[in-house]
Order: structure tokens, then C-alpha cells, then sequence
């Protein structure tokens, strides 16, 4: 599992649309040596993707974890998603890190968020 966020917990802001957002869904393998270090490292070369947005993550108590990563345009994830780096990450998470996951790409057509003490007319309904 990866360790809890330093500093304020906040999603990802609302982008203007259309942007992309690649849905990661995971259950991990009991042996997670090296996961924590190759995580890191992940979300760390992906800021450098330009059209990169960000990256929102979850983890249930019972082990299924959800990441949610934010892109400009179908370049910009293709870029990360051919990056060699990642893609070595990606063939060691099957042999080792991963029971099951699933991979959702899709692009977005509306978005608005919601931050409390803002006025009412800054969020749109849905």
C-alpha cells in the first residue's frame, strides 16, 4: 500500500474538457517487495508527460485500489503509456504486485468540482 499523503488530502481539480483519464484498478499479491520504491518512482516520472494533470488514488480497507490519472489529450497518454520506463513497472506489477487489475481509458466530456467556502455560483451543477 502506499503511504498516506503529506499535507492536505484534495482531489484532483476539474480540468476544462476534453481531457482523458486512464482508471486503474488493482488487487495486490501478498508480496509487495520493491512496490513502494517503483510507485514512487511512477509518480514521479509522469509529471514529466507534458499534458500530464494529475493523479487521484484510493485504497479500500479491503484491498482494492483505484488510481486515476489525468491527461490533456490521447498524445499525452499514449507518451506515458509507451514510456519504457512504465513499461517495464507494468511486466514486473504482472509477475508480481498484482492479483488482477483493470485498465479504463476514457475521455471527458464535462467536469466541475466543488470546494467548500467557495460561492455557490463557482460550482456548476452536474
Amino acid at each position: 500500500m502506499t503511504n498516506p499523503p503529506e499535507g492536505p488530502v484534495a482531489p484532483v481539480e476539474a480540468h476544462e474538457p476534453p481531457y482523458y483519464v486512464a482508471v486503474f484498478t488493482t488487487v495486490r499479491t501478498q508480496d509487495q517487495s520493491g512496490y513502494s520504491e517503483t510507485n514512487a518512482r511512477m509518480e514521479e516520472l509522469v509529471k514529466d508527460i507534458p499534458g500530464y494533470l494529475g493523479m487521484d488514488h484510493a485504497q479500500t480497507p479491503g484491498g482494492l485500489g483505484i488510481t486515476v490519472g489525468y491527461f490533456r489529450d490521447a498524445d499525452a497518454l499514449t507518451q506515458w503509456r509507451t514510456d519504457a520506463e512504465h513499461r517495464a513497472a507494468q511486466k514486473r506489477g504482472r509477475a508480481e504486485w498484482y492479483e488482477s487489475y483493470t485498465l479504463h481509458v476514457a475521455k471527458v466530456e464535462r467536469s466541475h468540482g466543488f470546494t467548500r467556502g467557495q460561492s455557490a455560483d463557482a460550482a456548476p451543477e452536474a
